[in-house]
């Protein structure tokens, strides 16, 4: 796999400027850190892939809750984090799928399920981000539903064992989880 057949140089200039940016990018992966330990608890995982990091707050939060989990992160647009991954138990991937490049995505899901020894763990954003890219477009490329996630994630060669559609007020789109286990899974 080549970084640019996942990330355009154009996208990786324009992430890289938000991950700069004084207010922060990539800073929601500690939300998850209950839902990864319950997940690699349910695999036996041992080690987590962060893939996306951002900031790291996943791995601040796993270790705040005492978990044992050795993590791993990757992130294309930060330099300390860009190298490809190797595979991994759990491969977590949260706030990520939305800010890829549309022709990029079947390539990079393809990325996350050959990193997949166990386990891997989506949370997908089905609404604008609250960010802008510094060319102006909204930070969020692909602003789909669900049922459109579920689609294609249907076609990685991993089972969904849950999925979750979480909604707004109204009724309108929040975000989408997924949790996928490989046919190496105990």
């Amino acid at each position: 796999m080549k970084l640019h057949s996942l990330i355009s140089a154009v996208m990786l200039q324009q992430n890289a400027a938000l991950h700069q940016a004084p207010e922060g990018f990539g800073g929601s992966g500690w939300r998850h850190g209950a839902t990864v330990i319950a997940f690699a608890k349910e695999l036996g995982a041992k080690e987590v892939l962060d893939y996306g990091c951002g900031e790291c707050t996943l791995r601040r939060e796993l270790g705040h809750q005492g978990s044992r989990l050795r993590v791993r992160e990757y992130d294309p647009a930060i330099p300390k984090y860009a190298r490809l991954p190797h595979p991994a138990d759990l491969v977590v991937c949260t706030d990520v799928l939305e800010h890829v490049e549309p022709d990029k995505l079947e390539t990079v899901m393809n990325h996350l399920a050959l990193l997949t020894h166990k386990g891997l763990y989506l949370a997908i954003a089905t609404r604008k981000a609250n960010k802008l890219l510094p060319d102006g477009r909204n930070a969020h490329l692909i602003i789909e539903d669900t049922p459109w996630w579920e689609e294609r994630v249907r076609k990685l060669p991993l089972t969904i064992v849950r999925m979750e559609d979480k909604r707004r007020g109204d009724g309108t789109g929040h975000s989408c989880k997924f949790w996928l286990r490989s046919s190496h899974a105990a």
